[in-house]
């Protein structure tokens, strides 16, 4: 079967790109001091007084950096996510591969077009990654939350047309202590000019993000 060649539109998006990195991304100066309910809560050290003056113990971060994203996942997954798809991936550079780690799959099979990224995000707290989480979330209207996955995560799937294409996309963020996990999964039939259905694009972006989660954990043990 012939392949087409890829509309204006998709075809920027084989330029490599951190997807969705920007959004939320915000460092902080440095840890807060927790309270004494919240030590007790948490297991974290509390200021100590000395005759210097007081001082602060660093809360060891769960996660200390990112883990490679293109092994994340295991090639079945990968194979029937995106057919025709290289199963080593293409990991896309970052100024700091210990915080930030994204891992793109795509290919064009006959007229089927899917494309995939996985990216794991390390912060320097807890209180970080949530504030990152829930404000991408907050950006993300439309959608709902996908138990059992990670400390919160959510799922959204939007349609979007240009020029007679339509494209579906389906964005899964997930949070576990310090990390974050974002999976983004699309796809466009250039037959028929149709997407994938809803089901399809969320049930496929949702398995990538359990898998890339349980990575991440399998890291940290």
């Amino acid at each position: 079967m012939r392949s087409l060649p890829l509309p204006l539109a998709l075809t920027a998006r084989l330029t490599p790109v951190a997807v969705l990195a920007c959004a939320g991304w915000v460092l902080t100066s440095g840890p807060e001091t927790p309270a004494s309910g919240e030590q007790r809560a948490t297991g974290r050290e509390p200021v100590t007084q000395s005759a210097s003056g007081p001082s602060t113990t660093a809360v060891p971060k769960t996660y200390a950096a990112a883990p490679a994203p293109c092994t994340s996942l295991a090639k079945k997954t990968i194979t029937s996510l995106v057919p025709g798809a290289k199963t080593a991936g293409k990991e896309i550079p970052s100024s700091d591969s210990d915080a930030r780690r994204t891992c793109s799959w795509n290919a064009l099979d006959g007229y089927d077009y899917r494309w995939l990224d996985v990216s794991f995000e390390i912060m320097d707290s807890d209180e970080e990654a949530e504030k990152s989480y829930q404000g991408r979330v907050e950006d993300k209207k439309g959608g709902g939350e996908v138990p059992g996955l990670g400390d919160a995560a959510y799922s959204v799937v939007d349609l979007t047309t240009e020029d007679g294409q339509d494209t579906r996309e389906g964005v899964v963020l997930a949070r576990a202590d310090n990390a974050l996990v974002v999976v983004t999964y699309n796809g466009s039939d250039f037959e028929t000019k149709e997407a994938p259905s809803t089901d399809e694009i969320n049930e496929g972006a949702i398995k990538a993000a359990k898998e890339a989660m349980a990575a991440l954990e399998d890291g940290a043990a």
